[in-house]
């Protein structure tokens, strides 16, 4: 048997690796390979299952097959690669013994590439190496030059591996083309076409597997020690009900034995075990991405195994035991990294609430909230503090609370939800502190000077190196996470959509005071109901670009575009043009209106201020200011200007007291 994740930066090529190993072993059958090939001419692939996965080419939660090849039993969990979702390469590394490392030859060492081996040295997980796209332009380039391979030894020593981890092997190929070599001259005849790739089939990474990556190991394998398993997803199936899988640390189990958990914060009650104690009723497999039953019937260690009739209040990183003979203490799994966002989700209770959801009570958005942090450890929920009807969740980033947000909707939840607040920390001393990230931006070099003023000037962040190859442009910075809200977005529109940025968590550290100002945006706000005309978005749209088009449902306190100028700025939305009774001869008026610009939920989660909430509907997701009357909201506006005149005031006459002093 053989244990392993493959992990990577996003976008290397880890789904379709995985993909394409399924379709080489003798597991799958040709039906699904059939499929899978299909599925992949369409740019898609057959693990990510999900519909924002297919949609948005991400991997957004971990899977795990099994395949066949040999006669070993090869375990591969597939692992989201953006840092949004950090949490779930921890929970896989866990329970694996070896990674496939996928880097991207075009493109090399990436922030999250750091991350991924940093927790898998650590972890001392025995690596290997994948040098994925070689047949796209510039990669068969970088790699021949050795510059690749020279970032990732670096990489390790960097991390502190260990002589046997530096020992790794490195495999040259294309995971979509379905080619793989550990011969750089093999690899650099197939891409220019001097030999077929057929000769080199995934079975040589296979092989790679099996002689690389040790069998499970653990001081209760292959004895009768008590049964133990760490609970690494925790799911809900109609049929089965509550569903666990996890990998077997200890002992064996099969099918209608009893078991209880013990929660990871350590222990169990003891006057609770009968009540928790429930028989197990199913014994599972994923081979390719269907659900069997597991060969045998009877989990051993080292086995990646799904089981249903498991305690309904289990919940991620608890430990399943036997109930007659447990283990004493839960199985330490890893602490994760800490959340750095933290929004507020409440009933919808603006002006057209209730109208396109079926479930709009608060009560329920929590309990749906409560069921997502079950399943996923990298969440977490409380109690709001200004108002108790609402739910508090903390997340790792934008896009894990954008795509937690898209899915309830999609559910039929109504809600509004509150601009992201960082989560800050005290120190021993009493410091504040608050997150910092790497940030790395890869820029054509003409756009380089632009991205460095961005984000060195009102975004406070630090460069750490700069290196330019062949027109291209890659910078690291050093930044606190609130300034890189909003930042991703207005770098492609500065670059032409030639910027790529990525980021990963650092570490806290002391709090670096307000941002700069000009990252303000003046917005466009409705003053009137009713459904928007092109006769006003033709004049609206030459204050600022618009966001929404004719026909859309409006309100008083909505957010309908950004303005130009700095300040928000009130308009109607929904004037006709006014008739009368006089005859015209003058040619007909032609009106001009710009095209709306769509953002996705966390792009509007980027881009809100600090007094606005966003509106999730099933059919719609609006923007729209917290206090919906202008008077109110200029009445607060003033009292905020003179709050900061007075600051200012203050700390320029402590300022001048300290000269004269002098």
């Amino acid at each position: 048997m053989r244990n392993l994740g493959v992990v990577a930066h996003i976008d290397h090529g880890k789904t379709s690796l995985v993909d394409k190993l399924l379709q080489s072993s003798s597991t799958v059958p040709e039906a699904l390979k059939a499929q899978s090939s299909q599925v992949q001419g369409e740019g898609q692939r057959l693990m990510d299952s999900g519909d924002l996965e297919q949609e948005r080419g991400i991997t957004i939660t971990s899977k795990p097959t099994r395949c066949i090849y040999k006669d070993h039993v090869v375990n591969i969990v597939d692992t989201p690669g953006h840092a949004d979702f950090a949490g779930e390469v921890d929970r896989i590394l866990s329970m694996v013994d070896g990674v496939c490392l996928v880097v991207d030859g075009g493109e090399g060492v990436m922030s999250q590439t750091k991350y991924v081996m940093e927790r898998a040295v650590h972890a001392n997980l025995q690596p290997i190496v994948f040098l994925n796209k070689l047949d796209r332009d510039g990669g068969l380039t970088m790699v021949e030059s050795g510059q690749v391979e020279t970032e990732i030894f670096d990489l390790f020593i960097q991390l502190g591996a260990n002589d046997s981890q530096l020992e790794y092997p490195t495999y040259y190929g294309s995971a979509k083309m379905g080619w793989v070599t550990d011969n750089l001259d093999d690899a650099v005849k197939v891409v220019k076409g001097e030999a077929s790739p057929d000769a080199y089939g995934m079975e040589g990474l296979l092989d790679g597997f099996l002689t690389n990556i040790p069998p499970p190991t653990g001081p209760d394998v292959g004895d009768n020690g008590p049964f133990s398993l760490a609970a690494t997803m925790v799911g809900y199936d109609k049929y089965l009900g509550r569903t666990l899988t996890g990998k077997v640390y200890s002992g064996s189990l099969e099918a209608n034995e009893k078991v209880i958990y013990l929660p990871r914060d350590g222990g169990i009650i003891e006057d609770k075990k009968a009540a928790l104690a429930t028989s197990i009723t199913g014994v599972f497999a994923y081979e390719g991405v269907e659900r069997k039953p597991l060969p045998g019937g009877v989990a051993m260690p080292g086995d990646i195994v799904t089981l249903s009739g498991v305690p309904d209040t289990i919940a991620v990183g608890d430990t399943l035991t036997g109930e007659g003979k447990p283990v004493r203490e839960p199985i330490d799994t890893p602490p994760l990294s800490p959340p750095t966002l933290s929004m507020d989700f409440g009933a919808n209770d603006g002006p057209l609430a209730g109208k396109e959801g079926t479930i709009v009570q608060s009560s329920r958005i929590r309990a749906r909230l409560q069921s997502e942090v079950d399943n996923n450890v990298t969440l977490s929920i409380g109690v709001s503090e200004t108002d108790g009807e609402k739910t508090v969740v903390f997340a790792r980033g934008e896009l894990q609370l954008g795509i937690l947000i898209e899915q309830m909707r999609r559910e039929g939840y109504e809600m509004t939800i509150s601009p992201p607040k960082i989560v800050f920390s005290t120190s021993p001393a009493g410091d504040v502190m608050e997150p910092y990230e790497e940030v790395t931006v890869d820029v054509d070099s003409e756009y380089s000077g632009t991205i460095m003023s961005a984000l060195t000037g009102d975004r406070k962040a630090t460069m750490l190196e700069m290196n330019e190859v062949d027109g291209k442009v890659r910078m690291k910075f050093d930044m606190p996470t609130r300034a890189l809200l909003g930042f991703g977005p207005e770098a492609l529109t500065m670059t032409r959509g030639s910027a790529v940025v990525n980021h990963t968590f650092v570490e806290m550290r002391e709090h670096a005071g307000p941002l700069g100002e000009g990252l303000e945006k003046g917005k466009l706000v409705c003053s009137e109901a009713g459904k928007a005309t092109g006769y006003a978005l033709n004049m609206i749209g030459e204050r600022g670009t618009l966001f929404v088009e004719p026909g859309d449902e409006v309100y008083p306190g909505m957010v309908v575009g950004e303005n130009s100028r700095a300040g928000d700025l009130d308009v109607n939305a929904v004037r006709a043009k006014g008739l009368t009774n006089v005859r015209t001869v003058l040619k007909e008026e032609k009106a001009n209106i710009a095209v709306a610009e769509k953002k996705s939920v966390e792009e509007i989660i980027a881009y809100m201020g600090d007094d606005e909430v966003i509106e999730v509907t099933p059919k719609s997701v609006r923007l729209r200011k917290r206090v919906l009357d202008a008077g109110e909201r200029s009445r607060i506006a003033r009292v905020k200007k003179q709050q900061r005149e007075a600051a200012k005031e203050n700390k320029a006459a402590k300022g001048g007291g300290g000269k004269k002093k002098r």
